[in-house]
């Protein structure tokens, strides 16, 4: 699949969009041999677009407010009162003159800043690895990393340091390890196949890397994630979709964070899947400038729900480095997902977690979570936290 990596490939009006400082960012790591973004032009388009629209909405506010500002000194020449005492655009909330597509693929020199607790592994695979491309941390699943590669190189990714090596799909010989830790272990029932994104992989590919999996384990049920459906969704073909149907028990776990990401050919390759019989599920980031506000999550997990998919998770964001500028500080993000719970149905309502630093694993959130706070040697305060096996974790508190 051929990805945009460099600027003057993106599409015209969002290329002029690229400011001084992101283009200097940029030069830096790409001296440094990083990759400096990767984005399918799909979803570069879709950028481009919404791009447009913020620049004709920013404009008519700007022109909204030369006429106030004009109306206001005509009334104070005729001694007119005031209708209202409301700075012009004070309803208006920031996160709606910012491009929540391009923020999640563009680079920005925030991302420099790292601080001292973020991590090259933030959910501690690295402990649980029993064969390269398998991690075993809990004890009925197993993830496995099928691809290295994925249709787009979000921003905020726990997973950036396995991503930017661009190892490709999983070979037969890095097969023959997993298929014999799943065949001695039958306590695993479901396969997380993840990466990278699998379905960068051929229909081909996937079928063998299936077939190699049920051989060695018949009846497992495979969990796909995947970002595919919104990065590229030309490549939710009929034929893909056919072969999801018959390799179930089989459910697909699709990375959506906002509405306007749905776009007509997303929603179009959703449906396809799931009029094939295939469940669909969604996982979303909790990201700062982009969704987090209840408003605009309970939009994204109504419009899911209608197309037939099932929100399944949002997620405090992870602490991997240079991503403190996604975060949401926890106890704002308790009060977002409180107001959402009174926003949406149970139907709609995913649950919300967080991947406790360092290999606590997944636990879920709510108001009471935070048993207590501490202090180390730094001054960095830290929440308490629970894991499933009653052990004290620390997330940081942030600002």
């Amino acid at each position: 699949m051929k990805l945009i990596t460099r600027i003057q490939d993106l599409p015209p009006e969002l290329a002029a969009s690229v400011s001084p400082e992101e283009s200097a960012f940029i030069e830096t790591l790409t001296a440094k041999g990083i990759l400096p973004f990767a984005v399918t032009p799909f979803y570069a388009q879709r950028a481009a677009e919404l791009n447009a629209e913020l620049m004709t909405n920013l404009q008519a506010k700007r022109d909204a407010e030369r006429d106030t500002k004009r109306d206001a000194k005509r009334d104070a020449e005729l001694g007119v009162e005031p209708a209202a005492n409301l700075p012009v655009g004070s309803a208006q909330p920031n996160q709606d003159r910012v491009n929540v597509i391009r923020r999640q693929f563009f680079p920005s020199p925030e991302e420099a800043h790292i601080l001292p607790y973020e991590l090259e592994d933030p959910l501690g695979e690295a402990r649980y690895r029993v064969a390269p491309r398998l991690v075993h941390q809990y004890r009925d699943r197993v993830l496995l990393l099928a691809n290295g590669t994925c249709a787009g190189y979000c921003r905020h990714c726990f997973r950036r340091s396995w991503t930017s090596t661009l190892q490709g799909f999983i070979t037969e010989a890095e097969l023959v390890p997993v298929k014999s830790y799943l065949a001695a272990h039958p306590e695993v029932r479901e396969v997380l196949v993840s990466g990278g994104d699998p379905l960068m992989g051929t229909d081909e590919r996937l079928a063998l890397l299936f077939k190699s999996l049920r051989e060695a384990r018949p009846g497992i049920l495979l969990r796909i994630g995947s970002r595919m459906p919104v990065m590229a969704p030309e490549r939710i073909t009929p034929d893909l979709a056919a072969l999801f149907r018959e390799w179930r028990p089989l459910r697909l776990i699709l990375h959506i964070n906002h509405g306007l990401e749905l776009a007509p050919e997303v929603r179009a390759a959703i449906l396809r899947l799931i009029d094939a019989g295939v469940p669909v599920h969604t996982q979303t980031v909790l990201l700062r400038g982009v969704n987090d506000r209840a408003d605009t999550l309970a939009e994204l997990f109504r419009e899911l729900l209608y197309l037939g998919a099932t929100p399944y998770y949002l997620f405090q964001g992870d602490l991997a480095p240079g991503t403190s500028h996604f975060r949401v500080p926890l106890e704002q993000s308790l009060e977002i997902y409180q107001e959402l719970t009174q926003l949406i149905s149970g139907l709609g309502l995913p649950a919300f977690a967080v991947d406790l630093p360092g290999g606590g694993g997944k636990v879920h959130l709510h108001p009471r979570c935070i048993e207590g706070e501490e202090t180390d040697a730094s001054g960095q305060v830290w929440y308490l936290l629970r894991s499933r096996d009653n052990i004290l974790w620390r997330y940081p508190k942030e600002a």
